[in-house]
């Protein structure tokens, strides 16, 4: 017969207490999220996606392959490939051979990239800092140090 393991001392029975951690996780981050696009649109008419990928690049100056972008924000190639075409019919991004390769080409921000990316990064952290402004910077340390070492227990498993 197989048991479950006992609890650690003082730790309650209440097998519900976790599924409300992630409800309330999952609340918080979608009441976030969804705030975060409406801004987007508003502000600048542009899409969270869009966003993302221009974080990407920015964050990687010299470039990213089209799977690089993908594993980065843990989306599709597919989903990649019609926002960097927009951004690159805005002149935001440019591609261009990788090597030579015609297959595979390096993504770039233009500076007129570059220039609208930090525009909407400064909005979205101050549209993060007033969304959170509750949250003390040391409860924000803690929350953030307690997810990252969640996160870092599943890395490799999915």
């Amino acid at each position: 017969m197989v048991s479950a393991p006992l609890p650690a001392r003082g730790e309650k029975l209440n097998g519900k207490t976790k599924l409300r951690l992630w409800l309330r996780l999952l609340r918080a981050s979608r009441l976030i999220e969804n705030t975060v696009r409406e801004r987007f649109k508003t502000e600048f008419d542009v899409t969270l996606p869009r966003f993302d990928v221009m974080a990407a690049l920015y964050r990687k100056q010299e470039g990213m392959l089209m799977s690089e972008i993908s594993r980065f924000l843990m989306v599709s190639n597919g989903n990649i490939t019609g926002i960097v075409d927009r951004l690159v019919s805005d002149k935001l991004a440019e591609r261009s051979l990788r090597d030579g390769d015609r297959r595979t080409s390096i993504i770039k921000l233009t500076r007129k990239g570059k220039t609208l990316f930090e525009e909407m990064a400064s909005a979205h952290q101050s549209w993060i800092d007033e969304l959170l402004k509750e949250v003390s910077s040391r409860d924000a340390n803690d929350m953030s140090a307690k997810l990252k070492s969640f996160r870092s227990n599943w890395e490799g498993e999915a």
